[in-house]
Order: C-alpha cells, then sequence, then structure tokens
C-alpha cells in the first residue's frame, strides 16, 4: 500500500507514523527543512525507518493517483493524506498594509528563532492563539502594550460538554497567566499610522462603540485560520474546511485530510486526527482510542468556532481608501458591486496578485456580500511553465 503525506505538522507525522507502522509504504511530503509545522517550529525531530520524508518540496497538483511535485518529479499513489494545516486570517483595517503591522502566526514563527521586530508591541485578534504569541513576545522582552480579543476569550468554556471533555484545555490557559492583566474583550486595534495604533471598543457585532490611541511599534493579528485546501480543491467543504467521516475520508475517493485543514482544534486534535488518517489510509483500522480523542477533540474545536466566530461589525472599521488586496493594491472604494468572485477578480483585480487570494479573497467576499468559496484552482501553487511543459505528454 502506497501511502503520500503531504504536510509534517502534527497531522502529518502522527499518519505518516501511523501508516508506516501498519505496513504501508510511506512518503512525507513538506515545504519545510524540518518537520513540526507551526506548532512544533525548531522543537520536532521526525525519524521513522518505513517513512521517505521529502523536505524542501512543494507538491502542485494532484491528477487521479499521482502527486505531482515541483522538481518536476511524480509520487504514485493509493491512499493520499492531507495535512497541509492552515495559516492565519488578518482583517484589513486602515494602515494594516504599512510597516510595523505581521500577522500573529508570523510573530510566533519569528519568536520561536529568537526574534522579536520591535520593543512596543500589540497583539490584536480572536481567538486562543493571541495568548501564546503575546507570552512568546513578551518572554523575549518586548512591551507588552496591550492584548486586544474582540469577542469572549472564555466564551467556549461555556459549553460544558466541550469542556467536559477537554478538561486539559483550561489548564493550559495557566500557562499564559503573566499575560492576562494585558488582556482586554470585546476590544480591536482599527487603525494604525506610525506609531499610533487606536484601539476600539466593540459591541457585540464588533462595530466600534468608543476608539482611544496607543502608541506601539508592532501590530500582531489574528482572526482566525484559512485552511490550506488548495491541492485538493474539488474535496467537499464547509466553510473552506475539508468534510471527512469518522475516517478522515473526503469525498474524494482514496483521498483523506486531517488536522487543520479539517477544522481549528488545536495539536492533540491535529495528532489524533493524524492516526486515524494514517491508519485508514494504510487500510487497517483506527485504535479506539485515537478515534475517541478526535470526537472530543471536535466537540472543543466547534466550540471554539462559535465562541470566536467573526463578526460583521469589521467592515465598519474600514475608510473607502483602506487597502483590501495588498498584492495588488485594492482598496474598499475599487471593489464596486460586482455580484460573482469571478467579476470581482476581472473588474478590481483583487485576488489577482501573487497569493492569489489566500489573504484577501475571503475579506473581499465579506465586504461585497458575494457567497464565499475557497478558490477551485488546478494548480496548488504558482510554478514555472517550464514544469508544465516538462510534463509527459499523455498529462499534458
Amino acid at each position: 500500500m502506497r501511502v503520500v503525506v503531504v504536510g509534517a505538522g502534527p497531522a502529518g507525522m502522527a499518519a505518516a507514523r501511523t501508516a508506516a507502522d501498519m505496513g504501508a509504504q510511506v512518503t512525507m511530503v513538506d515545504s519545510e527543512a524540518e518537520a513540526g509545522g507551526q506548532f512544533l517550529r525548531g522543537r520536532a525531530r521526525f525519524a521513522h525507518p518505513g517513512v521517505t520524508h521529502l523536505r524542501n518540496t512543494e507538491a502542485w497538483l494532484v491528477e487521479g493517483g499521482t502527486l505531482h511535485l515541483r522538481g518536476p518529479r511524480q509520487l504514485r499513489f493509493d491512499a493520499l493524506v492531507i495535512a497541509t494545516g492552515a495559516y492565519d486570517r488578518p482583517l484589513p483595517f486602515p494602515g494594516w498594509d504599512g510597516p510595523g503591522v505581521i500577522t500573529a502566526g508570523a510573530a510566533q514563527a519569528l519568536a520561536k528563532q529568537g526574534v522579536t521586530l520591535a520593543e512596543r508591541v500589540v497583539v490584536s485578534g480572536t481567538g486562543p492563539f493571541l495568548l501564546p504569541v503575546a507570552t512568546a513576545l513578551q518572554d523575549l522582552g518586548a512591551t507588552l502594550v496591550g492584548v486586544y480579543e474582540a469577542g469572549s476569550p472564555l466564551a467556549w468554556a461555556r459549553e460544558v460538554r466541550a469542556v467536559a471533555a477537554n478538561r486539559h484545555k483550561l489548564a493550559e490557559l495557566a500557562k499564559y497567566r503573566k499575560v492576562l492583566p494585558r488582556l482586554e474583550t470585546r476590544t480591536a486595534v482599527i487603525g494604525k499610522h506610525g506609531s499610533r495604533v487606536t484601539v476600539a471598543r466593540l459591541d457585540a457585532a464588533w462595530r466600534p462603540v468608543s476608539h482611544r490611541t496607543v502608541q506601539a511599534d508592532l501590530v500582531c493579528v489574528g482572526y482566525g485560520f484559512l485552511p490550506r485546501t488548495d491541492l485538493v480543491p474539488h474535496a467537499d467543504r464547509t466553510d473552506g474546511f475539508y468534510d471527512v467521516d469518522d475516517h478522515q475520508r473526503t469525498s474524494v475517493p482514496g483521498v483523506y485530510a486531517a488536522g487543520e485543514v479539517t477544522g481549528i482544534g488545536g495539536a492533540d486534535l491535529s495528532e489524533a486526527e493524524g492516526v486515524v488518517a494514517g491508519a485508514a489510509a494504510a487500510g487497517r483500522e483506527p485504535p479506539p482510542e485515537a478515534l475517541k480523542a478526535v470526537r472530543d477533540g471536535r466537540l472543543f474545536a466547534a466550540a471554539l468556532a462559535r465562541a470566536h466566530a467573526v463578526k460583521p461589525g469589521w467592515r465598519t472599521w474600514l475608510t473607502p481608501d483602506t487597502t483590501v488586496c495588498r498584492c495588488e493594491k485594492v482598496s474598499l472604494a475599487a471593489l464596486g458591486d460586482a455580484t460573482t468572485m469571478r467579476e470581482l477578480k476581472l473588474t478590481s483585480r483583487v485576488a489577482m496578485g501573487r497569493c492569489q487570494g489566500r489573504i484577501c479573497a475571503r475579506n473581499a467576499a465579506d465586504l461585497t456580500g458575494i457567497p464565499f468559496d475557497a478558490q477551485r484552482r488546478v494548480i496548488a501553487v504558482p510554478i514555472p511553465l517550464g514544469e508544465l511543459a516538462a510534463l509527459p505528454e499523455e498529462n499534458s
């Protein structure tokens, strides 16, 4: 049984290890030099005699039972596990495209390498991810001006079933207790001009009701995550995330998904889903304890999604000249009155730059009222035309 795993974070490593332990011939492909993903960046050491680990390798096309890699190179598979994770969703505001604004994930990645970009730092967004980012920056000596949570940080804790099945999540909060004095809820950064940062108090819909100015050199923003589903874009999805069954099967035969491409629930859930997907991909029954961990973890993930949903009032933070698409410098005013994403791209060039809408498409859809559907491209990442030309004739 040939199993290919794309992604080497907690889900991908668990899937590869499990499939190999169950007798499959496994190849794990990842675009980074080392395994671990964002969560275990710089701390993971992966080695398994039954797994071939292809580092610094980008996958760009799934075609039948073939995975195309940059190079060019092809891998044949009987089962494919997608464990490509997710990335930060920023929300635009005046000044977000200027110096001194980065995503919370970028700040965390730099912090794990011992790098902080500024002395006075603000963290703004929604979700529990803000707390470890703020803690990491403070540990490096940055002055934490504020941690601004647009929603209610413990709203998920009121969901009894989710808490009962995931008590350890409450205990994790203790690790971040030293930044809690800087935490303000129903609050967000809605503007930045130089070192002047506009912080607003929000109502339940996230509309500003009052504002003040603080001084900060760096603003780190994160409003949840968007899944990396580019490689198999035709699989069924809900709100961008892959729909999977109890064995992590997607709607595409032979393709499984694990980790944050199926929903945001933390590293524990990602690892459990990886175990289930790896076993199923190898043609074996997943371990009962992994199936239970997935069920419990999904209760927490669902509670988290409800508690930290992005509210529509954020649209009122923008002015007509606020940049929505940074790649193509498209402002809010330039979005016009398009009724489909295709029309919006053709008339404004939003989502036509290097990121191909990965950063701006969801926000542009929300701002225009166009139903959001993640891009369904055949090619997952930018590649040179020469690699397309080098494909065997039967693939061209």
